[in-house]
């Protein structure tokens, strides 16, 4: 440049030291604010490059002398600026440079993320979104200092490649993220997190990749005790950051939770662990308050119960909901329940005549109809039972008087029977020459001997307390005698 020429590059700022103090010279925080400002007017006037230009020279500054509050007002300042002119590409570009550059302060990198993930929702179309979510995760990956940022970038990303119909992406992009690390992050966030990437899983019906993640939430963490206050965090303690207002409180997220699980389980037809899930639901203060809410809840937990295999843990759940107040409000559903607890026979044909209606209504219920087998394994159920009931009552029966008693053909009762025979619900041996069923179990010689040694004492004790009742009528009678 000719000494002639007019020197027309931007002129950097002067920002006048504070008092120094030994060697750390202090920055005019208002006169950067001032400078900072102006090269806002100077950006809205049209000449973008210009104002960014002194803002990174600025940016320099403040970075090389390590001071953390000013780099990160110029930061801020120069992303702002970008948003505001409406230069997402100069966004996207600035974002990058300003990560990559020497030194740069962590802090710095922090505020300028969080910053971006402002203007994710108010870009112009759907383009610029995908690809200012793309930059922000690429600046993000692998820095331990924004990872509950990068976790937030990525849901967004699922979001959007769901809402495009790309769920299997979604599920994939989603399962990079391991929020259970995450010490910074809020509980509810974490639980929320892990909760969306087992909805995906299930959505594209990848169930044991679903039933891995759930395992990370334990449910006691829905269990809220209000006595217990939240302690102090102590110097040197990790600063667990708030939820975002959108994550929904713990209790909803019980619900969701639970709700999940009767998704997966349903898959698998195991109507007992579902059983649980909605009795975890049921035992939730907001449900029980609304009896909108626990009505259809109880009527689930009713039916499962009783398409439930017969078991110890199905066995206490059908006394303690028995023992339930609420349950007197659903009189056919406590008549469906003492019909399975009660040692009787039930006569299939009208037990589906009584409860028809009711079963068919489930689908039109909150929560949804209670499976494809569901009716089978209904009639499976009260076979099982009848089965249950015939045992306690019999020793040896044959096969024939059993299969009157169950309505069912020879073929149809062997079936049943060797199928609870094998699933060890039930102890029995068919002699199919004969046509004989035994319920009795072989007893070894040791067993053998102690209930003959058993009843021998009881024989013993039953002699002895009889001979003293006759000894002491007949000294009674004695007396009467004497004083006559």
């Amino acid at each position: 440049m000719s000494a002639m020429e007019e020197d027309t590059s931007p002129q950097l700022p002067h920002l006048p030291p504070k008092k120094s103090a030994g060697k750390n010279i202090g920055i005019d925080y208002d006169a950067l604010d001032r400078d900072i400002a102006a090269q806002r007017t100077v950006a809205l006037e049209g000449n973008l490059n210009a104002a960014l230009e002194v803002l990174l020279n600025l940016e320099k500054q403040m970075r090389l002398a390590a001071d953390v509050s000013g780099t990160r007002k110029v930061v801020v300042a120069i992303i702002q600026l970008c948003f505001d002119s409406n230069a997402w590409k100069a966004l996207n570009d600035q974002i990058v440079l300003l990560s990559k550059r020497r030194a740069q302060l962590k802090q710095a990198v922090t505020a300028m993320v969080q910053q971006a993930m402002q203007f994710i929702d108010k870009a112009p179309d759907l383009d610029t979104r995908m690809e200012l979510i793309k930059t922000l995760n690429n600046v993000s990956a692998g820095k331990i200092y924004v990872e509950i940022e990068r976790a937030r970038l990525i849901r967004k990303l699922a979001k959007i490649k769901e809402e495009q119909g790309l769920v299997g992406e979604a599920a994939e992009l989603m399962q990079e993220v391991a929020v259970e690390t995450f010490g910074a992050m809020s509980k509810t966030e974490k639980i929320a997190f892990i909760l969306e990437q087992v909805r995906l899983c299930l959505d594209r019906k990848d169930y044991m990749r679903a039933q891995i993640l759930s395992r990370k939430i334990n449910p006691r963490v829905f269990v809220i005790e209000n006595a217990k206050e939240k302690k102090k965090p102590k110097e040197g303690d990790n600063i667990v950051e708030e939820a975002p207002a959108d994550i929904p409180s713990l209790l909803e997220l019980k619900q969701i939770y639970y709700e999940l699980m009767i998704r997966y389980h349903s898959h698998s037809d195991d109507y007992l662990e579902i059983c649980r899930c909605y009795q975890a639901i049921y035992d939730t203060q907001s449900v029980k308050d609304d009896p909108s809410q626990w009505i259809p809840v109880l009527r689930k937990i009713c039916w499962y119960l009783v398409l439930s295999p017969h078991e110890s843990m199905q066995i206490s759940l059908l006394n303690s909901t028995l023992e339930d107040k609420k349950l007197s409000e659903l009189p056919k559903f406590r008549t469906l329940l003492k019909q399975i607890v009660t040692m009787e026979v039930i006569i299939w044909v009208s037990f589906w005549e009584n409860y028809q209606n009711e079963f068919e209504q489930e689908a039109k219920m909150p929560g949804g109809p209670l499976g494809d087998k569901a009716a089978v394994s209904l009639r499976q159920r009260v076979i099982e039972h009848n089965i249950l009931v015939v045992s306690k009552y019999y020793l040896r029966i044959t096969l024939k008087r059993l299969s009157e008693l169950l309505s069912l053909t020879l073929q149809e009762t062997e079936e049943h029977l060797s199928e609870m025979v094998v699933s060890k619900s039930l102890i029995a041996k068919v002699d199919r020459p004969a046509g004989i069923v035994c319920f009795q179990s072989n007893k070894d010689s040791n067993e053998v001997l102690n209930s003959w040694a058993s009843n021998i004492e009881k024989l013993l004790d039953l002699v002895e307390k009889s001979c003293h009742k006759i000894h002491k009528e007949t000294m009674v009678h004695r007396v009467t005698l004497k004083v006559q």
